[in-house]
């Protein structure tokens, strides 16, 4: 009976395991015959195909395609869209583009503040088809509205719907909209969808500069059918670089957010991949899941009261959904915790049920497992990447059987635990055992309430795992299914963290998926620590090791569903007259073999600094000569020269003299200019190079052409400074130009995504001084005066 209870409990933790994931979505299986009323994933799915066709980053043809498409599907819906349109700058990413965004309004009956629904509608820069990022966000957007309208309600405030522009570069047509479109000022919540991913629940998250306390609550009134949420996500997020247009609306217009984002699959974001076919439609049908109920409540809703001066800790559950409360619990409930925890430590030793030899041998089992399962996992990965290179041509961090590597190191470090515990554990030893593991989570548990009190909730099992305690030094061998029933909330809650962490932060978080399944495997020590046989069960799970180690090494080499990211640039240095095949790629392969040849030279003896500001901060990594071809030169027109007391003014501007798509101008003197402004848009003037998003960009300015615009120049600086630029042109043309005839890729490859690829880039430099001496040189002086480069 014994054995039958051990193996039903097992079973119990599978199968509970199995529904953490499983309960957080739902599931699409045809929906087109849903009622008028409800979201339809078969419905949304209509336009997205016709989005994702070809991509639409700014500028490119498919862009301006997708815009008339959704001002046209929201003519469907009775609606007047507008477009706002207009240069938009922003110094934190030092992009300059034209954004055209599109504004729709549904008029509500009272004048309220109004409720925006938001996603970007531009694609990556690579050739990603932004199936999920964001065109799934555009339409679960419509498809809601849609529904929405034909329920025949009408709502109280203003319903916004904006289709953004300029994401993908720098946030810039949600900066536009915020600091320039009327009304932006009357907007007190922001509905953001989003994509990190192609698959995988959608995670709720908050956005706001003050606490959360109201918003939760009204998330929770709101009452989603499957949401995953917790306050865990945006500590983490924050501490992310990363950003949405949410972090627009919170920082230039102080304006709340609930931003929806899937990230799995994470391998597709950004690339050629992300296609209508890859889309999970379960995913898209999450995204439904909530907008639909959230128009609903907050189109009624009094939105003058969602600002809030505390903050809560907030967890999704399954069955009761969400759970919160204020983080001024969190202390108490701590303190309590730890009391517990040590009467029940005298009560078992008053019991002798409990001895102090005992209980600190217990701390070498976990001790032990924590430390060499965490040492697996670190150097684990490390070790994979030695015998897998082609890896890290996949910058996102995740790779395409990531998945059967979290799973291999998961039932590795079960199978290590297990077979440590049976070695240590001895008979009538559980309860002793078991004080390591609360004392440990205690101590996680302070660590939160100091480090990231997002985290807090995870005290909710440790009370749990004290009743169970209670039972152990009650009970001489307690009911292991009684036992499973007080471990459900540590493996709803901490099971599917496991995956979420190299999930979204990369693989090389697998350390935290071994150091969280030890951790979890101590909680549900009063399950695991009466089995018999956890030699049987160490070995079953070292055999299930092995078989997803092997399952991961046969889906190891790119294919043509699992494609491999290559890159090549066609570089012109107009300063030298020198012509360069480049590349990205740590390892050629046999398309780009066939511009860099066999022994390309490393890039770095070629150029230095030269390549574009990206995510990662990704250089090139080799190069080889290239043939000479004709590139038309970019024109310079000096247009004021002039010294105002010891400030010297100056105005230029820069002609393309072919169909460019952006310009890097870079000051390479190290000027210290007193004033910026690029196309009548000011720069905030800094002494050093900032971070965005992690990394540092060397430029002044990143302008994205979209309508073939040239760059003005206006700055000034001190009297006698020097100052001189070097500008970088690049077309995202090269697959197409004819005189370069570059041979279509093999299927099993794409373009590299989050660096500028399939590109012809051309550097040159110049001086202000030189032109001012060429303009005087020339036959008509003259304040316009034309110089080629």
């Amino acid at each position: 009976m014994r054995k039958f209870d051990a193996i039903l409990s097992l079973l119990f933790v599978i199968a509970l395991v199995f529904y953490s994931f499983y309960g957080l979505t739902p599931h699409y299986d045809g929906d087109i015959a849903a009622p008028a009323k409800e979201f339809s994933v078969d419905r949304a799915l209509e336009p997205l195909y016709e989005i994702s066709k070809k991509p639409h980053y700014l500028g490119s043809e498919g862009h301006t395609e997708v815009r008339k498409l959704l001002i046209a599907e929201l003519g469907k819906l009775g609606l007047e869209p507008h477009i706002q349109e207009g240069f938009s700058l922003n110094p934190e990413s030092k992009t300059l583009n034209k954004p055209i965004n599109i504004v729709a309004r549904i008029k509500g009956t009272e004048n309220g503040k109004a409720l925006l629904l938001l996603s970007h509608y531009d694609s990556a820069l690579v050739p990603s088809f932004g199936a999920s990022d964001a065109g799934s966000g555009l339409v679960t957007i419509l498809e809601s509205i849609r529904a929405y309208l034909a329920s025949g309600e009408k709502p109280k405030n203003d319903i916004i719907i904006l289709f953004s522009d300029a994401e993908e570069i720098g946030l810039d047509g949600a900066k536009l909209f915020v600091n320039e479109h009327p009304w932006a000022k009357n907007i007190a919540l922001v509905l953001n969808f989003e994509a990190r991913g192609s698959s995988g629940p959608s995670n709720m998250i908050l956005e706001t500069n003050g606490g959360n306390s109201n918003l939760v609550k009204q998330f929770i009134k709101a009452n989603p059918d499957f949401p995953v949420a917790t306050s865990l996500m945006y500590s983490v997020y924050k501490m992310l670089p990363n950003d949405t247009d949410s972090t627009i609306f919170r920082e230039d217009g102080d304006i709340d957010s609930f931003f929806f984002a899937f990230i799995d699959s994470h391998f597709n974001y950004h690339t050629a991949n992300d296609t209508f076919q890859n889309l999970s439609r379960n995913s898209l049908a999450h995204q439904g899941s909530y907008l639909l109920p959230l128009i609903h409540y907050f189109s009624n809703a009094d939105l003058s009261t969602l600002k809030s001066e505390t903050d809560d800790v907030y967890f999704n559950f399954p069955i009761i959904k969400m759970v919160s409360y204020p983080f001024s619990w969190i202390l108490p409930m701590l303190i309590l915790a730890t009391v517990l925890f040590v009467f029940l430590i005298f009560y078992g030793l008053y019991k002798k049920k409990l001895d102090g030899k005992t209980m600190a041998l217990g701390f070498v089992p976990f001790l032990l497992s924590f430390i060499i399962c965490g040492l697996m996992g670190f150097f684990g990965w490390k070790l994979i990447l030695i015998f897998y290179p082609q890896y890290s041509e996949i910058q996102q961090g995740f790779t395409y059987n990531g998945h059967w590597y979290i799973v291999f190191f998961v039932f590795f470090s079960l199978a290590i635990t297990f077979a440590i515990y049976k070695k240590f554990t001895k008979k009538f030893s559980e309860p002793s055992f078991y004080v390591a593991p609360i004392f440990f989570w205690i101590l996680i548990n302070l660590a939160v309430f100091i480090i990231i009190k997002g985290a807090a909730y995870f005290i909710i099992p440790v009370f749990f795992g004290l009743l169970s305690f209670f039972v152990m030094l009650r009970q001489e061998r307690p009911n292991l299914l009684a036992m499973m029933l007080l471990a459900v909330p540590a493996i709803f809650i901490f099971a599917p963290l496991i995956q979420f962490f190299p999930v979204g932060l990369g693989l090389k978080m697998l350390v935290i998926s071994c150091v969280f399944t030890v951790l979890l495997f101590a909680l549900l020590w009063p399950v695991f620590g009466y089995y018999k046989k956890k030699g049987i069960v160490s070995a079953l799970c070292l055999l299930l090791a092995i078989f997803f180690l092997i399952k991961a090494h046969s889906k190891s080499d790119f294919s043509d569903e699992r494609k491999k990211p290559n890159s090549l640039v066609y570089y012109k240095d107009a300063d030298s007259d020198k012509t360069f095949w480049l590349t990205y790629d740590k390892e050629i392969d046999e398309w780009t073999k066939q511009y860099l040849g066999e022994n390309p030279e490393y890039a770095s003896n070629v150029l230095e600094g030269d390549a574009a500001y990206n995510k990662y901060g990704t250089n090139f990594t080799f190069a080889a000569q290239a043939p000479e071809k004709y590139i038309p030169n970019f024109e310079v027109i000096l247009k004021e020269d002039t010294l105002v007391e010891n400030l010297r003014k100056v105005k230029f501007i820069i002609i393309p003299k072919r169909r460019v798509n952006k310009i890097d101008l870079y000051n390479t003197e190290n000027v210290s200019f007193k004033s910026l402004e690029f196309n009548g848009q000011k720069m905030l003037v800094s002494e050093k190079t900032k971070a965005y998003r992690g990394t540092k960009n060397a430029a002044l300015i990143n302008y994205y052409v979209s309508e073939n615009d040239s760059l003005k120049v206006n700055f000034s600086v001190e009297k006698g400074n020097r100052v001189s630029f070097k500008v970088v042109e690049y077309s995202f043309d090269l697959m197409t130009d004819s005189q370069f005839n570059i041979l279509k890729r093999p299927n099993f490859t794409m373009p590299k995504p989050f660096v500028i690829t399939d590109a012809v880039m051309v550097k040159r430099t110049f001086s202000i001084d030189s032109l001012k001496m060429k303009a005087q040189d020339s036959l008509s002086v003259s304040p316009n005066q034309s110089i080629d480069y």
